[in-house]
């Protein structure tokens, strides 16, 4: 692939930008003590589905409350068994998660004695 060459003219006009470059005290001066901000990294697919049980269970806890306000106002009895129905999965569903974490707390590193 062929490179493009710079005319006479933008070559000059190149070292005179990079001449003033050199000159500009404060410039090099901010880039000696430019530091890399810290790393914040764009969220992956593996943090999201750690916390996707988490948040299934917070949805169905929130599912939960408004089926028990919608039951105790109305008392119908579709309401309440669904009421009951979501509150089982979510008490399930938090067991699984406290299970899990303590497992994972089980597997951890222990210091010798």
């Amino acid at each position: 692939m062929d490179e493009a060459r710079l005319t006479a003219h933008e070559r000059r006009v190149l070292a005179e930008i990079e001449e003033a470059l050199e000159r500009d005290e404060a410039l090099a001066r901010r880039l000696r003590t430019m530091r890399r901000p810290p790393h914040l990294s764009a969220p992956s697919i593996a943090g999201a589905r750690r916390r996707l049980p988490s948040l299934g269970v917070a949805a169905l806890g929130v599912m939960t409350l408004a089926l028990l306000v919608l039951a105790v106002a109305t008392g119908a009895p579709a309401l309440i068994w669904a009421f009951a129905a979501v509150w089982v999965l979510t008490l399930l569903g938090t067991l699984i998660l406290v299970v899990r974490r303590i497992r994972r707390r089980g597997t951890g590193t222990r210091p010798e004695t």
